[in-house]
């Protein structure tokens, strides 16, 4: 900084304010100051100014999957949201192991990141009060988090399930799979009330839905579900799945069994993925609006004071799903 200052003929803390209070500055004395530091090729130390700072210029960001892409939408809204506030995103992956979790958090915390984003694999993440005790503030995405001291963007997954299944219940289905992955998962078991929310409104029988619970929510898991649906007896005439990645592999594996979708079996899915419209038999999908889940829950984040004593009204933002409708459940 001392060689910047003396080649543009300004005082250090003129160059200081360049750096970080631009707006202070006259726009000749910027442009002075930019153009040695362009010439002199200097960087600033990132690690020094959070050592002043106390914080990194840093969000981090933990989802279940990446592989999903929901996450992939939902981090590029995060990201966007952050950077329009000069604010870079360190993108972790919990592949929905809690141990994975715990350590990604740690390390937010170790990094003295300026907040955190998490879709968790439990109701109390422990790596939590980490952040907490170390005035990192966090928000939940993709989970509801009423009553946690914590604000959250999630969408209703109960009204999402209600929207496949009763959708599934109009076309005179009387036996539906749920295929559901971890039941562990909240977003899982809420997807699932959903469906006993619409037998109920139907006033059908919550014994017509059968679980068929995997381990993880990927297609590899969605074709091995298939089998298994295939093998029930007496056999489902309807498949709805936790996600799309799940759906797209039951499908794989009806389609290697000789099974016709929707003819045979009809299949609804859910956060409609682009890969939803474009499958083989294109699939029918409860829509979440990812991008603006992830966008929301950082605009949340940043308004949230570091210091837990700060007076602060958290809010718990939750979107409407919605069906969208295609071939794949249409049977008649």
């Amino acid at each position: 900084m001392k060689d910047v200052a003396r080649e543009a003929g300004v005082s250090i803390a003129t160059v200081s304010n360049a750096l970080n209070r631009p707006e202070l500055l006259s726009a000749s004395t910027r442009s002075r100051v930019q153009e040695a530091i362009d010439g002199l090729g200097y960087v600033r130390s990132e690690s020094a100014r959070q050592l002043r700072a106390g914080h990194s210029r840093i969000l981090g960001l933990l989802v279940l999957d990446m592989r999903n892409p929901f996450f992939v939408g939902l981090a590029h809204g995060a990201e966007q949201a952050a950077r329009r506030e000069g604010l870079g995103m360190m993108l972790c992956d919990s592949s929905q192991d809690p141990g994975a979790e715990e350590l990604y958090l740690s390390l937010f915390a170790e990094q003295r990141v300026r907040g955190v984003l998490v879709t968790p694999t439990d109701a109390v993440p422990g790596g939590l009060d980490s952040l907490r005790r170390n005035g990192i503030p966090y928000s939940y995405v993709d989970r509801t988090a009423e009553g946690a001291d914590a604000c959250s963007v999630s969408v209703d997954d109960v009204t999402g399930g209600a929207l496949a299944v009763g959708h599934l219940l109009e076309q005179d289905h009387e036996r539906i799979a749920y295929v559901s992955g971890p039941m562990t998962l909240a977003q899982c078991r809420d997807r699932r009330s959903g469906a006993w929310r619409a037998c109920d409104e139907a006033a059908a029988d919550r014994d017509a839905i059968v679980t068929v619970e995997t381990a993880q929510l990927d297609v590899a898991s969605g074709r091995d579900a298939g089998s298994r649906v295939l093998g029930l007896r007496p056999r489902p005439s309807a498949v709805f799945c936790a996600n799309d990645l799940l759906a797209l592999g039951v499908l794989q594996a009806m389609v290697a069994a000789g099974v016709r979708v929707p003819e045979d079996i009809a299949l609804v899915g859910y956060d409609d993925i682009d890969f939803a419209a474009a499958a083989a038999v294109p699939l029918t999908s409860v829509r979440q609006p990812a991008f603006r889940m992830g966008e929301t829950a950082t605009e949340l984040l940043l308004g949230e004071p570091a210091d837990a004593g700060t007076d602060h009204a958290h809010r718990h933002v939750v979107f409407e799903p919605e069906l969208v409708v295609r071939r794949s459940s249409l049977t008649g």
